[in-house]
């Protein structure tokens, strides 16, 4: 479940949709003015009450209001002036108050309802946002994972049945239900003031139009795509200057070593050395010695100690290990193994017939995939 936004966070929001809804409605607020400070004086100049007794100010402002809604309150009969005035106020009036007021507190009050016009209006607002194109399994825990650490994130999906379109608005996360490579669509995102955006439909071709088009309305943003085709990785990443990702070859290695070790609970490549994440229980070998020799001895490192209910996230060099304690350790995959072999553990477990002391803090069984 994402994490919900604090309530200052909530009132900053509603005052940074307050100034873009005034910025879209200010010609309206404009004519709105003019009619409110201008029409009253010219009445009160041309026009009387019965009686024959001059306009007030009041009186008149009075006669502009009800005027709106074609019911005067002053007599104008003599004055060609007034008679104008009288004509001329009701349909701006109409005009004012149909695409004015009505729509502008639609827009304020109807945010559940999520069109597209409300979407443009919010990404008005931000500025340095992160755009996700796709609601389904990746683009939902993108958003997650973004929301987490107080990003700005506007969605976009194709699909009004996709897997998480619900769940995103209930989130209260903008939304927009449109095709992404409509001419239209990344304009309404507010994509030239955008800091980067993440291309992870289920379609090659999707993404990479969606980049393009996307680099070309805002050169400087930061895309990152994901990709099926291995093939296109690279060149995609060099030609475009693109962080491409294919979820093949993010997924294999990962799968591939919880396969061979359910103690690896995580696995990547870097510059084409395979490192992997593992819990380690101290028991032979470990006990005793200091993280800083850990590093030396075995190019690992210490990410978190957890030490009966305390956990400790990188932890100093001359932390010393003590039994029972569960250290989370980075390194390369032959130095994980010498280290496995130097604590007499060369063996993977079986869940379920082994000690389950190495499953991770939060208690759930490892799955390899991070």
């Amino acid at each position: 479940m994402m994490d919900t936004p604090p309530p200052r966070w909530r009132v900053v929001a509603n005052l940074r949709y307050l100034r873009a809804l005034i910025k879209r409605f200010r010609i309206t607020l404009v004519l709105t003015a003019v009619l409110f400070l201008g029409a009253p004086p010219l009445f009160q100049w041309r026009c009387e009450v019965p009686g024959g007794e001059p306009v007030g100010a009041g009186k008149a402002l009075h006669h502009v209001y009800f005027l709106l809604f074609g019911q005067p309150s002053l007599d104008c009969s003599n004055d060609w002036m007034g008679i104008l005035l009288n004509m001329l106020v009701p349909p701006v009036g109409i005009a004012l108050v149909v695409d004015g007021v009505v729509r502008f507190a639609y827009l304020f009050f109807a945010k559940h309802k999520s069109d597209k016009e409300w979407i443009e209006v919010i990404a008005e607002t931000l500025k340095g946002h992160i755009i996700v194109c796709g609601a389904g399994r990746v683009g939902f825990r993108v958003v997650d994972q973004l929301r987490s650490m107080g990003k700005d994130v506007v969605v976009v999906e194709k699909k009004e049945d996709a897997a998480f379109v619900n769940v995103l608005r209930d989130e209260q996360v903008p939304l927009l239900i449109d095709d992404i490579r409509s001419p239209q669509c990344l304009p309404r995102l507010n994509v030239k003031a955008a800091s980067a955006i993440v291309c992870s439909t289920d379609d090659d071709l999707a993404n990479l139009n969606i980049a393009l088009d996307a680099r070309r309305l805002n050169p400087d943003i930061r895309v990152v795509i994901r990709l099926f085709d291995d093939d296109l990785v690279a060149k995609v990443r060099d030609t475009f200057k693109a962080e491409a990702l294919s979820s093949s070859s993010l997924a294999a290695p990962a799968m591939a070593l919880a396969a061979l070790d359910p103690r690896i609970v995580h696995s990547f490549r870097v510059c084409g050395h395979l490192m992997v994440v593992s819990i380690f229980e101290a028991r032979t070998g470990l006990p005793g010695i200091t993280v800083s020799e850990i590093r030396d001895r075995f190019g690992t490192l210490t990410l978190s100690l957890r030490r009966g209910d305390k956990e400790i996230l990188h932890p100093q060099g001359d932390q010393r290990v003590q039994a029972g304690d569960l250290l989370t350790l980075q390194a390369e995959y032959r130095d994980y193994r010498q280290l496995r072999a130097f604590t007499g553990e060369t063996q993977p477990p079986l869940w379920g017939q082994h000690d389950m002391a190495f499953l991770p803090p939060s208690g759930e069984r490892p799955t390899g995939t991070g």
